[in-house]
């Protein structure tokens, strides 16, 4: 994926239309369930609430991951992004699918008299075009970062969380506003107001399968993620083009946030080059990766014979 359109005030837009989109629909939402005792909307107002919190935690993260390199950590706070967005998943899995199934279970056992929906509906439309809109937002964003990759294979490669967790985190809020309508009309037109607690139980399996996904992905980039190979191969051509260098062993990447990579080159060099000459040609070679390359924060180039290199075949 090229550089990501999601950084910066991009990224920005995604995060605040989904938090102003989230707080308002989880006041309406809580104000709802407790004038009409329904158990989808109660779950569905914790839903707004953690989806809202999510966003916070997610501008935080991007908030700490921008502060410089320090003594302490030299390699920058970018990661600290990715762990946020490992946080926001186990939020949606603990307190959105957890307390989803729980008060769904709970209106199973002991389920409450029926009120008039009319309230429900109200609050569903309005959430489902405020959720709608911030969903739109995430989609056109996300798509102008995939470029040609597919959807999937284009959060597979994402290396900045953000706008693909609102994205699912969107898509999972208006699949459960269907879920939490169709629960309302059954439980009223079959006269069952367990029918609601089955609506809720639903809607946390839904939480459970995004925040079991959104965790998986945040978990590789917090461990740790190769550069696309577009971006090694472009490394590798550049110094294939020296012909003081015999042969480039391996080229080894990290991101150490969504626009910071940090690369490491192990190659063969000629065996007439002098250490002095080969100090000039080390600085040369990185000077031309920055500029080619510009996301490459570190690189570290160790002359080294292919025989002595671990690894010759590694890419990546």
């Amino acid at each position: 994926m090229a550089a990501s359109p999601a950084s910066g005030w991009r990224a920005n837009i995604v995060l605040y239309a989904a938090l102003a989109a989230n707080l308002g629909i989880a006041v309406a939402k809580f104000v709802a369930a407790a004038i009409t005792g329904s158990s989808s909307m109660l779950t569905e107002g914790v839903h707004s609430l953690v989806d809202s919190g999510n966003q916070g935690l997610l501008l935080y993260g991007q908030h700490r991951a921008k502060k410089p390199p320090d003594p302490e950590h030299p390699f920058g706070y970018g990661r600290e992004l990715y762990f946020w967005a490992f946080v926001v998943a186990i939020l949606i899995f603990g307190l959105g699918a957890g307390v989803s199934i729980y008060e769904g279970w709970q209106h199973i056992v002991a389920p409450e008299p029926l009120h008039d929906p009319l309230i429900n509906y109200i609050v569903l439309g309005v959430a489902a075009l405020l959720e709608g809109t911030s969903w739109a937002i995430a989609l056109r964003e996300f798509a102008a970062a995939k470029g040609t990759l597919g959807w999937w294979q284009a959060v597979r490669e994402s290396k900045d969380p953000s706008t693909f967790i609102v994205l699912f985190e969107d898509s999972a809020a208006l699949a459960g506003l269907l879920v939490a309508a169709i629960g309302v009309w059954a439980s009223h037109a079959w006269g069952d107001p367990r029918i609601d607690g089955a609506a809720s139980i639903v809607i946390g399996c839904i939480l459970a399968c995004v925040a079991t996904l959104l965790a998986r992905e945040s978990k590789g980039l917090l461990i740790g993620e190769r550069a696309r190979p577009e971006v090694v191969a472009c490394v590798r051509a550049i110094l294939d083009r020296r012909p003081e260098i015999v042969r480039v062993n391996h080229v080894r990447t990290i991101h150490t946030a969504p626009e910071r990579i940090f690369v490491a080159v192990s190659a063969d060099f000629d065996d007439g080059v002098t250490m002095g000459a080969g100090e000039t040609l080390i600085e040369s070679i990185e000077q031309e990766l920055k500029v080619t390359l510009p996301m490459l924060s570190s690189i570290y180039i160790r002359p080294e014979k292919a025989e002595d290199a671990p690894d010759v075949a590694a890419v990546g």
